[in-house]
């Protein structure tokens, strides 16, 4: 017997035969199913644009975030040079011009002191030059979570004058003749710790002054400025070395050679930068910019693919110096003739770079497999004038590659999350010569240089293969997060 209460409740279904008492409410069961589906896909939908509403919201600050200022700075058009119609980008690398020509010279001049002071030890050149990196793996991370932290450009003023106060102690006890090769450790070392910070900031402050239209294009500059410094400033340190009778002049010079990035930044209209809000100190920020990459497959593809050619690009540029000695018995003028060769291809490639609006995934991926062909095709060279040639494209490749990885993470990061996504750039970018170098000079030890060329090449290709599918296995465990997410947030079920 079935109870009345049954169909008043509208647990009997209508559709089951032998229930003739349901019968009239059927009519009304089918209307109220209706409504309720219908009532539950509104309530889906309404949801669905509250949070695109609020997608947009957010997407919308961001945008205002980046273009604070850019009322007041007029719109460039094309060109290999427009970011330089910046007042402020103009100041910014023209600074870094005479800094970066300085910093080659120190270099330079701290090799030679070391050599000269360690009685020609290779030994102690290789513990000055670990010195001077070591922090920036070590503590790198940090130091992008400063740049975050605190506006960029007073870091940046503080950060330069401390590295001029460091390049004129040394200056001061080399002239004195009070020198040993301790002070050039601790120097090495605090360098590096200040570059911890400085790199990341001067990197992420380049959006600040150009907006995201020409981020490209002043980061394909930064890069040509740089590699110019690179061919320049070796060659003016020896000349000077032997002129003033000393290495400790050059670091005088370094020191006074940081005035002029500091005057630049000085000199820069506040209010055309597009200066996001400093972030306030909070529990988890590192962890968080960690995060921020592996969840965002436009960040974490550059990122990959530059911490392998890194690791490789460091170590061919060591192979020049033993292709040219003792694979085509060349002198040191003849090396010194590789190096520069590579640099103007190098050089090459930021220039034309910066004829680019924005790199693509095809250019990073395309340059650095054409880096990878490059090294093996040099390994495999016949006669150094053929070694010499194909040095060329090879600097062009990595220059392109670097600064298509620089360009593309700079531009996905979020306004806030600059800093620290940098921080992790420079510690992949750095981080990975000293294991590439030790194991590609491994190898050319037991089986000649040609060979770990070859092999230099063959794990950059190699590399670039890898960091594609640990892309694509992140972007697969990032959806399958969201898709569980979207099921167990409420009514997500429904």
């Amino acid at each position: 017997m079935i109870e009345p209460k049954a169909a008043d409740d509208g647990s009997a279904d209508p559709l089951e035969p032998g229930t003739p008492a349901a019968a009239p409410d059927r009519l009304a069961a089918g209307p109220r199913a209706k409504v309720v589906r219908l009532s539950r896909a509104v309530r889906r939908s309404t949801a669905g644009r509250r949070a695109e509403a609020v997608r947009r919201s957010e997407l919308a600050e961001v945008q205002a975030e980046e273009t604070r200022g850019a009322e007041t700075v007029p719109r460039t058009g094309g060109g290999m040079f427009r970011s330089l119609r910046n007042h402020n980008y103009r100041l910014f690398v023209s600074g870094s011009v005479v800094s970066n020509v300085g910093t080659w010279m120190q270099r330079t001049a701290q090799d030679w002191l070391v050599l000269e002071l360690a009685h020609g030890s290779s030994a102690a050149l290789g513990v000055t030059t670990a010195l001077q990196f070591l922090p920036v793996v070590l503590f790198g991370l940090w130091g992008g979570m400063l740049a975050d932290r605190y506006p960029k450009r007073p870091l940046l003023m503080v950060a330069q004058s401390l590295l001029g106060m460091l390049a004129l102690t040394m200056g001061v006890l080399t002239i004195t003749g009070h020198a040993q090769v301790w002070h050039v450790y601790v120097m090495a070392f605090m360098l590096g710790c200040v570059s911890c910070v400085e790199v990341p900031t001067r990197q992420s402050f380049v959006v600040e002054m150009v907006g995201r239209q020409d981020l490209s294009n002043a980061i394909a500059l930064n890069s040509s400025t740089f590699n110019l410094a690179r061919v320049v400033g070796p060659a003016i340190a020896g000349v000077l070395i032997y002129a003033l009778g000393g290495t400790g002049p050059i670091f005088l010079v370094n020191a006074a050679s940081f005035a002029a990035v500091i005057t630049g930044l000085v000199m820069m209209r506040g209010s055309e930068l597009r200066t996001p809000e400093p972030l306030a100190r909070a529990k988890g920020q590192l962890r968080e910019g960690l995060l921020h990459v592996w969840g965002r497959p436009e960040l974490l593809m550059p990122i990959l693919l530059v911490a392998f050619v890194a690791m490789f690009a460091t170590s061919f540029s060591m192979s020049i110096a033993l292709m040219s000695k003792q694979v085509f018995g060349q002198d040191a003028s003849s090396f010194g003739v590789a190096s520069s060769v590579f640099a103007v291809g190098a050089l090459g490639g930021a220039l034309l770079a910066a004829r680019r609006a924005r790199p693509s995934r095809r250019l990073l991926i395309g340059g650095a497999v054409c880096f990878g062909v490059a090294q093996i095709a040099a390994g495999l060279a016949p006669a150094y004038p053929v070694f010499l040639l194909l040095l060329m494209p090879a600097g062009m490749a990595m220059i392109t590659t670097n600064t298509a990885a620089n360009s593309s993470v700079q531009l996905a990061a979020s306004p806030e999350m600059r800093g620290r996504v940098m921080g992790i750039y420079v510690l992949v970018f750095t981080g990975g010569a000293p294991i590439g170098a030790p194991l590609i000079g491994w190898v050319g030890e037991l089986a000649g240089p040609r060979l770990g060329v070859v092999i230099c090449g063959v794990m950059c290709l190699l590399g670039v293969g890898l960091a594609m599918l640990l892309t694509r296995f992140a972007e697969g465990r990032t959806r399958d997060a969201a898709v569980r997410g979207v099921v167990a947030a409420p009514g997500g079920a429904r």
